[in-house]
């Protein structure tokens, strides 16, 4: 992994947020690589329940200032980041007041979806890819961990195409248990066609979980199996697609990214 850098992006990572499999993972796979010799950059959303003053995160004026376009409506784009102690990560931070001031992540305090989740998923989208190619940083692999990011893989290989910045990059999907809880609107499709994606979106007529994944699937050129109790279907699809795929079992084992990056993708 010597000097490869990879791009990570997360709907959650620790410390910032709770611990779950996905934080602790979002956290423990970049610092894996690091140790590894490799360069890491970490995006994840700038919830409201995020605590600035505690974790240092201050806005980067040079990033931020950019309106992107979400269904014909301008959105603010602004950038933060903070460092995790004691280790050698930076974490950029995701932000707009309409979007991420809220104090809950992706569903209110009765459990429920928010509403615009789907615009929320397409901003997020945009604004990191927009971020990397502002920093001028190309990465050798992008790895996405969450349902939250299953759009990157389609924007990547459509809407961002033809950007050489990500012209080698590797997209790989991080598989986790169905935590969606729900369905995101219906207008999700509609959303995407207005960036002039004109691919075949028929899955997500229903916008849930499976929907999500087989888009993510469809898009990604490598897959791991990030938990233990994912749909069979979506094992069945993962495992029957033909690109590189880390198993559940083998993924726990330390160093198991690096080993996966190492023998399939660089």
């Amino acid at each position: 992994m010597q000097n490869k850098k990879v791009l990570v992006i997360s709907s959650e990572v620790i410390p910032y947020l709770p611990q779950s499999e996905r934080s602790i993972n979002s956290f423990k796979i970049p610092k894996s690589i690091n140790d590894a010799g490799g360069q890491t950059r970490i995006f994840m959303p700038r919830y409201g329940l995020i605590n600035e003053r505690r974790h240092q995160l201050h806005e980067v004026i040079r990033l931020s200032g950019m309106n992107l376009v979400i269904n014909d409506m301008d959105m603010p784009l602004i950038i933060k980041v903070a460092s995790i102690p004691k280790e050698r990560m930076q974490v950029y931070f995701i932000d707009n007041d309409e979007y991420f001031k809220r104090k809950q992540m992706l569903h209110d305090a009765d459990g429920k979806l928010f509403e615009d989740n789907d615009e929320r998923m397409i901003f997020f989208t945009k604004g990191v890819i927009e971020t990397v190619k502002k920093l001028n940083w190309s990465p050798d692999i992008i790895l996405f961990h969450g349902w939250f990011t299953a759009l990157f893989p389609l924007y990547m290989k459509t809407y961002f195409a033809e950007d050489p910045i990500f012209e080698q990059s590797k997209l790989v999907t991080a598989i986790y248990q169905d935590d969606l809880n729900g369905n995101l609107a219906a207008e999700l499709k509609d959303k995407i066609a207005f960036d002039q994606i004109s691919d075949d979106l028929t899955s997500l007529a229903t916008p849930d979980y499976k929907a999500l994944m087989d888009l993510a699937i469809r898009y990604s050129d490598g897959l791991v199996l990030a938990s233990d109790s994912i749909d069979p279907s979506i094992v069945k699809q993962a495992e029957e697609s033909g690109l590189p795929l880390l198993n559940h079992s083998d993924s726990t084992a330390e160093n198991a990214y690096v080993e996966f990056f190492n023998t399939q993708f660089l």
